[in-house]
């Protein structure tokens, strides 16, 4: 009763009720003629100008004049002069002490990113992107929603799409490392729902001053393709998530939590229910203007994550740590980072999609790495990780590149 109670609660949050959302591109350079430090510090990592820039459906303004749209005579009608696209390009060398197949591998390119964003209405816009190429494939779509910024004036920004669950939290989109945020593509037992992408809806707002709060309803499927009855979802409830963070000078603390549902089936075809929750705190101090630490810890529950009806309750506890230190500040040409990740389970319960064969009961990493602004959309990166589990270390070197 008390989580039916929650659900309710929030989602009526979300059909009441500013989180750094996407990257800003060079399409967006291109538009106002600025430099795209503007947005980054370095790409694709966010300044609290582009968090700013985003929040407003990539505008300096909501009330701003059009500046690129042809004028048709009909004032209901906002339509871009040009279609704003812009090319991510990622490529990477790496060298593997423990790996059951290449010892050194030539990643290039690694990933390459079609993206578009801009105005299609008053205070409404888009954003997407479609994957060319990740790890040699074509990934299709994945991120791609409309925003409603302002909606009728109350100050709720309201999403509609595809976005990530964790996307209030900490983007792993606008990371600077090659090691990624592993607590948040943590999958647990059969289920489908984790804290990366999915479909739905994700309303945003600042109850007062320097607080945010985010209610998403979710499927709770990822991206799965559609049915033969062109449903991409596969029972009939919806999964709700929450954020909330304040700011306290250079401190910003915030809560998270994550409840949902999901139906499977044993062998014989009987449907079965496995009820998680996700939740935890968060936390980003910033120093001077040199340093940043990130923190999150998250402890999921399931009931039954293998849809058995013997399956005991299980616990998994996750997080990370994050710094960031630019020694010449923001402007500055030299960033170097720290990530270390932490997953475990008393028991084989989870995936982290990293090419593992079997289900793992722990994950810690460790990595550091350099990063050099060869241009503005131009870093040179060099990465070094070292896996405590199975204690093989990881050099990458490579560039990231936008244009």
């Amino acid at each position: 009763m008390l989580r039916k109670g929650i659900v309710s609660l929030l989602t009526l949050l979300l059909l009441a009720a500013p989180f750094s959302r996407a990257e800003a591109i060079p399409a967006f350079a291109r538009k106002y003629g600025v430099s795209c430090s503007l947005c980054h510090a370095p790409a694709p990592r966010l300044t609290p100008f582009g968090e700013d820039f985003a929040a407003k459906g990539f505008q300096f303004s909501l009330d701003e004049a059009p500046a690129d749209t042809i004028d048709t005579g009909d004032e209901q009608l906002h339509l871009l002069e040009n279609i704003p696209l812009a090319i991510r390009l990622d490529a990477y060398v790496q060298a593997l002490t423990e790996s059951p197949a290449a010892a050194s591998d030539l990643q290039a390119p690694w990933l390459i990113k079609l993206l578009s964003g801009g105005q299609i209405a008053n205070k409404v816009s888009y954003y997407l992107y479609f994957f060319m190429s990740e790890r040699g494939e074509v990934a299709g779509l994945e991120d791609a929603y409309v925003q409603f910024s302002d909606l009728f004036s109350s100050g709720v920004d309201l999403l509609v799409g595809q976005f990530q669950v964790s996307d209030p939290l900490f983007k792993r989109e606008l990371r600077l490392e090659y090691e990624d945020y592993q607590a948040y593509r943590v999958r647990v037992g059969n289920t489908r729902a984790d804290l990366t992408y999915d479909r739905g809806l994700m309303a945003a707002f600042s109850p007062w001053a320097d607080a945010d709060m985010s209610v998403q309803l979710l499927n709770g499927r990822g991206l799965d393709e559609a049915d033969e009855t062109k449903t991409y979802d596969r029972d009939d409830r919806k999964n709700v998530a929450a954020r909330f963070s304040q700011g306290f000078g250079p401190l910003r603390v915030g809560v998270f939590g994550y409840y949902g549902s999901e139906t499977g089936s044993l062998t014989g075809g009987t449907p079965l229910d496995n009820e998680f929750l996700v939740y935890g705190p968060d936390l980003t101090l910033s120093l001077a203007t040199n340093f940043e630490l990130n923190a999150q810890f998250l402890r999921r529950t399931d009931e039954r994550p293998f849809f058995e009806l013997e399956q005991a309750d299980t616990d998994v506890d996750m997080g990370f740590a994050e710094l960031v230190w630019s020694p010449h500040g923001p402007a500055g040409r030299w960033f170097f980072t720290g990530l270390y990740n932490h997953v475990e389970a008393d028991q084989p319960l989870f995936t982290v999609r990293q090419g593992e064969d079997s289900l793992l009961d722990s994950y810690r990493s460790a990595a550091v790495g350099a990063n050099y602004l060869l241009a503005r959309n131009l870093r040179l990166t060099g990465e070094l990780q070292y896996d405590l589990e199975r204690e093989g270390m990881r050099l990458v070197a490579g560039f990231m590149s936008a244009f």
